[in-house]
């Protein structure tokens, strides 16, 4: 007996042309996003509403005031009875808004 004239072997997965990279394709999650903009949110909300605020800088020391500019690098925060302070964000342990 001959096997001449049969059909080709089908591959493992059941499906012909189903490839490991197709199936990749099918099962990838969509990402999150790089950037949310709520840090951008918050400090703006602050600024509008002249929220005073609590820093506390990576050396645990603290500064209060609240917050008129902003950048990608740093805040300007503005005191009382001291001069303005511009703290790198890098430096920043953690703010929070005073009651």
């Amino acid at each position: 007996m001959s096997v001449t004239g049969s059909a080709a072997p089908q591959p493992a997965g059941g499906k012909v042309g189903s490839t490991k990279k197709n199936q990749k394709k099918k099962s990838a999650k969509s990402r999150a996003p790089e950037q949310t903009f709520e840090e951008v949110r918050y400090l703006r909300h602050l600024i509008d509403n002249e929220i005073p605020v609590r820093v506390r800088l990576r050396s645990n020391e603290e500064v209060s005031g609240t917050i008129e500019y902003y950048d990608a690098s740093f805040i300007r925060l503005t005191r009382e009875g001291a001069p303005n302070l511009f703290t790198f964000k890098h430096d920043i342990k953690y703010l929070h808004e005073e009651e």
